[in-house]
């Protein structure tokens, strides 16, 4: 009876694990990130800013580059870290270098954000640099972004350079340690070798499309 009743548990075991793996959510999938070297993906895609203009990311790249956020409304990580939105997006444009934020959270378009929501975040912020939807997490797939927010920094052949998060502190702007973004902004466009080229990308993760 206690063999029988073992290969029982071990059947059911066996049965609900293929149930979880069949129903695993699709945000968490593993995707491969944007290798180091890589040009930028998917360029000529238009997407749609809260201004209702439609964009590429060519027109928003400048004479220096490109830099794409991935970010969001609804994810913690980002209300932490966007305090420094504005001032990188106001270096980035004295470098001679186009930003973009761009949300690919496709399963909380009605969850917080949606296009109405992302109008009404960027105006209460006052974003200084578009901000537009990633229409089925496209450009997300693309990049191999898995977070927001989640950075990538392009030169001016459009060849990835740095990518991962802002800086090492979250929580606070006084106290960060490392600008990694920053740095790699300055160090670009004054011809140096970028000293910390990766770092992890820390944040919530990207609500793909199921």
């Amino acid at each position: 009876m206690k063999k029988q009743a073992f290969k029982i548990s071990v059947f059911l075991t066996l049965i609900v694990g293929i149930a979880a793996w069949a129903f695993y959510p699709a945000e968490t999938k593993l995707v491969d990130e944007l290798e180091l070297g890589s040009t930028a993906p998917m360029t000529d895609v238009e997407v749609k800013d809260v201004s209702g203009e439609m964009l590429t990311l060519s027109e928003v790249a400048r004479e220096n580059g490109l830099l794409v956020i991935f970010s969001c409304n609804t994810c913690p990580w980002v209300h932490q870290w966007e305090d420094r939105y504005n001032p990188i997006a106001n270096l980035a444009k004295e470098k001679g270098i186009g930003m973009i934020a761009l949300n690919p959270n496709t399963t909380y378009r009605d969850r917080g954000d949606g296009f109405e929501d992302m109008k009404q975040r960027a105006q209460e912020k006052n974003y200084q640099f578009p901000y537009a939807v990633d229409a089925n997490n496209k450009l997300a797939d693309a990049f191999g972004a898995t977070r927001t927010p989640h950075i990538f920094l392009f030169n001016s052949d459009l060849k990835l350079v740095y990518r991962g998060a802002i800086d090492d502190n979250a929580k606070s702007a006084e106290n960060v340690d490392q600008h990694y973004l920053r740095d790699a902004i300055n160090q670009l466009t004054a011809g140096e070798e970028i000293s910390t080229k990766t770092s992890k990308s820390l944040g919530c993760t990207i609500k793909r499309a199921r």
